[in-house]
Protein backbone atom coordinates (compact mmCIF):
# COMPACT_ATOMS: atom_id res chain seq x y z
CA UNK A 1 0.00 0.00 0.00
CA UNK A 2 1.42 3.26 -0.97
CA UNK A 3 0.30 6.84 1.12
CA UNK A 4 0.59 10.32 0.51
CA UNK A 5 0.11 13.34 2.36
CA UNK A 6 0.07 16.63 1.39
CA UNK A 7 -1.21 20.33 3.10
CA UNK A 8 -3.60 22.49 1.33
CA UNK A 9 -3.90 26.06 2.79
CA UNK A 10 -6.75 27.72 1.34
CA UNK A 11 -6.91 31.25 2.08
CA UNK A 12 -11.11 32.80 2.72
CA UNK A 13 -12.40 36.29 2.77
CA UNK A 14 -15.49 35.71 5.02
CA UNK A 15 -18.33 33.10 4.98
CA UNK A 16 -18.73 30.78 2.51
CA UNK A 17 -17.73 28.22 0.39
CA UNK A 18 -14.36 27.98 -1.40
CA UNK A 19 -14.25 25.00 -3.60
CA UNK A 20 -10.80 22.88 -3.83
CA UNK A 21 -12.12 19.76 -5.69
CA UNK A 22 -9.41 20.40 -8.65
CA UNK A 23 -6.34 20.88 -6.08
CA UNK A 24 -7.80 17.53 -4.67
CA UNK A 25 -8.30 15.49 -8.13
CA UNK A 26 -4.76 16.74 -9.01
CA UNK A 27 -2.90 15.59 -5.80
CA UNK A 28 -4.50 12.22 -6.03
CA UNK A 29 -3.44 11.87 -10.11
CA UNK A 30 -0.21 13.12 -8.86
CA UNK A 31 -0.06 10.46 -6.15
CA UNK A 32 -0.15 7.38 -8.73
CA UNK A 33 -2.85 5.86 -6.58
CA UNK A 34 -5.39 3.70 -8.61
CA UNK A 35 -7.61 2.33 -6.12
CA UNK A 36 -7.59 3.57 -2.64
CA UNK A 37 -8.97 6.34 -0.75
CA UNK A 38 -8.27 10.39 0.45
CA UNK A 39 -9.21 11.72 3.48
CA UNK A 40 -9.38 15.23 3.96
CA UNK A 41 -9.29 17.09 6.85
CA UNK A 42 -9.81 20.23 8.52
CA UNK A 43 -7.69 21.47 10.89
CA UNK A 44 -9.69 24.10 12.49
CA UNK A 45 -12.77 24.52 14.60
CA UNK A 46 -14.56 27.35 13.02
CA UNK A 47 -14.20 25.80 9.54
CA UNK A 48 -15.70 22.67 8.06
CA UNK A 49 -15.65 20.63 5.01
CA UNK A 50 -19.01 19.55 2.59
CA UNK A 51 -19.27 18.02 -0.26
CA UNK A 52 -22.03 19.66 -2.57
CA UNK A 53 -23.59 20.60 -5.66
CA UNK A 54 -21.10 22.77 -7.44
CA UNK A 55 -22.97 23.11 -10.82
CA UNK A 56 -25.30 25.70 -9.21
CA UNK A 57 -24.16 28.64 -6.88
CA UNK A 58 -28.08 29.51 -6.35
CA UNK A 59 -27.39 26.00 -3.73
CA UNK A 60 -24.44 27.38 -2.31
CA UNK A 61 -25.66 30.86 -1.51
CA UNK A 62 -29.01 28.83 0.26
CA UNK A 63 -27.17 26.28 2.19
CA UNK A 64 -24.64 30.23 3.92
CA UNK A 65 -28.18 31.62 4.36
CA UNK A 66 -29.77 28.43 6.23
CA UNK A 67 -26.61 28.32 8.04
CA UNK A 68 -27.18 32.19 9.05
CA UNK A 69 -31.06 31.66 10.05
CA UNK A 70 -30.08 28.61 12.22
CA UNK A 71 -27.34 30.02 14.19
CA UNK A 72 -27.45 34.05 14.11
CA UNK A 73 -24.73 36.05 15.36
CA UNK A 74 -26.80 38.07 17.85
CA UNK A 75 -27.96 34.95 19.33
CA UNK A 76 -28.77 36.00 23.17
CA UNK A 77 -27.82 32.47 24.89
CA UNK A 78 -24.78 32.77 23.47
CA UNK A 79 -21.80 32.98 26.38
CA UNK A 80 -18.73 32.56 24.51
CA UNK A 81 -17.69 35.78 22.81
CA UNK A 82 -14.11 36.07 23.34
CA UNK A 83 -13.13 36.19 19.68
CA UNK A 84 -16.04 38.22 18.75
CA UNK A 85 -19.84 37.95 17.51
CA UNK A 86 -19.41 35.66 14.73
CA UNK A 87 -16.89 33.20 17.08
CA UNK A 88 -19.16 30.73 18.64
CA UNK A 89 -21.27 30.78 16.21
CA UNK A 90 -19.29 29.41 13.59
CA UNK A 91 -17.89 26.70 15.99
CA UNK A 92 -21.93 25.63 16.14
CA UNK A 93 -21.35 25.45 12.47
CA UNK A 94 -18.92 23.27 12.34
CA UNK A 95 -20.25 21.06 14.70
CA UNK A 96 -22.75 20.43 12.19
CA UNK A 97 -20.69 19.66 9.48
CA UNK A 98 -17.84 18.09 9.36
CA UNK A 99 -14.10 18.49 9.66
CA UNK A 100 -13.10 15.39 8.02
CA UNK A 101 -14.68 13.67 4.86
CA UNK A 102 -13.81 10.29 2.88
CA UNK A 103 -13.67 10.07 -0.89
CA UNK A 104 -13.09 6.36 -2.86
CA UNK A 105 -10.83 6.23 -5.24
CA UNK A 106 -11.25 4.24 -8.53
CA UNK A 107 -9.26 3.69 -11.49
CA UNK A 108 -6.99 6.50 -10.18
CA UNK A 109 -10.02 9.35 -10.08
CA UNK A 110 -11.86 10.71 -7.56
CA UNK A 111 -15.33 8.92 -7.09
CA UNK A 112 -17.52 12.09 -7.40
CA UNK A 113 -21.01 12.46 -8.48
CA UNK A 114 -21.05 14.30 -11.78
CA UNK A 115 -22.09 17.75 -9.73
CA UNK A 116 -20.38 16.72 -6.86
CA UNK A 117 -17.67 19.21 -5.52
CA UNK A 118 -15.42 19.90 -2.32
CA UNK A 119 -15.72 22.97 -0.55
CA UNK A 120 -13.92 24.50 2.85
CA UNK A 121 -17.14 26.23 4.57
CA UNK A 122 -15.52 29.04 6.38
CA UNK A 123 -18.08 30.16 9.34
CA UNK A 124 -16.19 33.39 10.34
CA UNK A 125 -16.57 36.46 8.96
CA UNK A 126 -12.61 37.42 8.49
CA UNK A 127 -10.24 36.60 6.10
CA UNK A 128 -8.40 33.39 7.13
CA UNK A 129 -5.74 31.01 5.86
CA UNK A 130 -7.18 27.49 6.53
CA UNK A 131 -5.39 24.12 6.07
CA UNK A 132 -7.08 21.31 4.83
CA UNK A 133 -4.98 17.92 5.26
CA UNK A 134 -5.40 15.29 2.17
CA UNK A 135 -4.17 11.69 2.53
CA UNK A 136 -3.92 9.03 -0.07
CA UNK A 137 -3.86 5.67 0.89
CA UNK A 138 -4.35 2.75 -2.24
CA UNK A 139 -2.41 0.80 -4.40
Amino acid sequence: MRQHQHRLTIATKGQGLYEFTDEAKAFVKKSGVAVGQLTLYCRHTSASLVIQENADSDVQRDLEEFFRRIIPEDSPWIMHRTEGPDDMPAHIKSALTHTSLSVPIMDGELVLGTWQGIFLFEHRAASHRREVVLHVAGE
